[in-house]
């Protein structure tokens, strides 16, 4: 092994030590064996080491050797596997990227698009498959301390059924959206095969109903396939032209549902100068410290989650992936900072 081979598998080794010590640990018991494993496997590390940096972590490696058919047994018998397989492991992580589309998301977006007039033309920038662009075909259960609110399409109850608890008082009504678009570097199909298996393979062991989610909420997708653009959202022109496409008597909703902690920081910042330019709304859900463009400003050490925010304005603490809203919007009314 040559010095960038061994430079290469080292920091795979540390990489994977710190997810099996920091990242998996209560979440999947699984992963945190097969992370531990590959940092003490100087062989399976130096095949990881194959993938490009930006291509060979954890959950992604993980869940495209399960895609693949990796048996998930301890790290012995999937060790084994991979040695195996190696050149098929190498070549589908290197054109894969992590894109997890969690429907689940819709829950924390549903209040923001809830009080925005329509109808409305959803542009999601970071779409992947798309899950998130269809936040008016799901089904909403959101608990209170008052009962249980529940939201239905008008055609009856939906197969995606989203849970979700909630404090304060949001408005929840399901939104009139009358045309959907989304950008991706990577778009996924959800009619596809493959594409749908590596979804669902993007769901770490032992996270209940996850699967069945994506895979019901894929069914709705590929029933009414949404436009899907491959390109980068960071740039000003693919931006622009995706918005042009919008129908001009619905309002534009730009939304960037926890995509921007993935984008480096000059291309996040050209994208949010774009979005602030375009005439559209623009809701987001980001980590509170992430960026300088909430008005009025906020104290990061103040919010329990993600931010959800419409036109930089703060509404809610949220988790990123949907399972709670705290409304605040009442909050930061006629104060200089959201608490």
């Amino acid at each position: 092994m040559d010095d960038q081979g061994a430079d290469e598998t080292a920091a795979v080794v540390e990489r994977y030590t710190r997810f099996a010590r920091d990242e998996a640990p209560g979440r999947s018991a699984l992963y945190a064996d097969w992370a531990a494993g590959v940092a003490a496997d100087p062989m399976v590390a130096g095949i990881l080491a194959r993938i490009p940096a930006t291509r060979r972590q954890p959950p992604l490696v993980f869940a495209i050797t399960r895609m693949l058919g990796a048996p998930e047994e301890p790290f012995a018998t999937w060790a084994a596997w991979v040695r195996v397989h190696a050149d098929t492991v190498v070549g589908e992580a290197s054109r894969r990227r992590l894109q997890t589309n969690e429907p689940q998301r819709c829950a924390a977006l549903l209040p923001a698009l809830a009080a925005i007039d329509g109808p409305i033309a959803l542009l999601e920038l970071g779409a992947s498959g798309g899950l998130c662009l269809f936040p008016d075909r799901y089904s909403y259960r959101y608990t209170s301390r008052s009962g249980v609110i529940a939201l239905d399409p008008a055609a009856g109850a939906s197969p995606v059924v989203l849970t979700c608890d909630v404090t304060g008082d949001p408005p929840l009504r399901l939104p009139e959206i009358v045309w959907r678009a989304g950008i991706d570097l990577d778009p996924l199909d959800a009619a596809d095969a493959g594409d749908r298996r590596f979804l669902t393979s993007l769901v770490w062991p032992g996270e209940r109903g996850r699967s069945e989610r994506i895979a019901a909420a894929l069914d709705i997708v590929a029933a009414h396939p949404p436009l899907l653009i491959r390109g980068d959202a960071s740039d000003p022109a693919v931006l622009r032209s995706a918005a042009a496409l919008a129908p001009p008597h619905a309002t534009l909703v730009v939304t960037t549902p926890g995509v921007l902690p993935h984008i480096p920081r000059a291309g996040r910042r050209r994208l949010v100068e774009t979005v602030r330019a375009l005439d559209a709304v623009w809701v987001t859900i980001d980590p509170p410290a992430l960026h300088g463009w909430w008005a009025p400003a906020l104290e990061p050490d103040a919010w329990g989650g993600f931010v959800l925010a419409r036109d930089g304005e703060a509404l809610a603490a949220v988790d990123p992936l949907g399972s709670f809203v705290e409304w605040r919007a009442w909050r930061t009314e006629g104060t200089d900072a959201a608490v």
